[in-house]
């Protein structure tokens, strides 16, 4: 049986942490996740290395120093949620134990360079819709990822669901 609930001399927690992410990764939110993900870094790829470059070549020179901004800024933010998303995969085909998912190296990362700066004024619509669509895109994965692998203090319980689990399985004996 697998220990479900963190013990205090547990430095990470992960006992319950790594169902809780084996659970998600094995989950209809995370295949749709996974594949709007991977179908926008597709979109923006194909819209950065064809109309937009030939868009951000008819902007002012304000406009084109945004453009170059922001289309950095897209590509890192989405670069993160693939990221994100390829380890998900990877302990969803076993090719990652869920306790190496927690590593702080697997984890969401770049939010100060990935939320939005400011003012998108000026920049081509098919740009600020990407943009749009992709920060919407981080914060619920962002969201995602604190709920699975923020630590918790010893003394905190898992969640409720996960210690019914448990005291099933101790019941049980499964």
């Amino acid at each position: 049986m697998s220990d479900l609930n963190p013990s205090p001399t547990s430095n990470s927690g992960t006992g319950w942490r790594a169902e809780v992410i084996q659970d998600f990764a094995r989950s209809e939110l995370f295949q749709r996740t996974f594949q709007e993900g991977m179908d926008l870094v597709e979109e923006t790829a194909g819209y950065l290395d064809g109309a937009g470059r030939q868009a951000s070549k008819l902007l002012s020179r304000n406009a084109a120093l945004a453009y170059a901004a922001e289309s950095m800024r897209l590509t890192t933010r989405l670069m993160q949620v693939a990221s994100w998303l390829l380890v998900q995969r990877a302990v969803r085909e076993g090719d990652m134990p869920p306790d190496a998912a927690c590593e702080d190296r697997y984890r969401l990362a770049g939010e100060e360079v990935c939320r939005t700066a400011g003012d998108n004024e000026g920049l081509p619509a098919e740009l600020v819709a990407l943009l749009d669509r992709s920060e919407r895109l981080y914060e619920r994965v962002r969201h995602l990822d604190r709920r699975m692998y923020v630590e918790h203090d010893a003394d905190e319980a898992p969640h409720p669901v996960l210690s019914q689990q448990d005291r099933l399985k101790s019941a049980f004996g499964s």
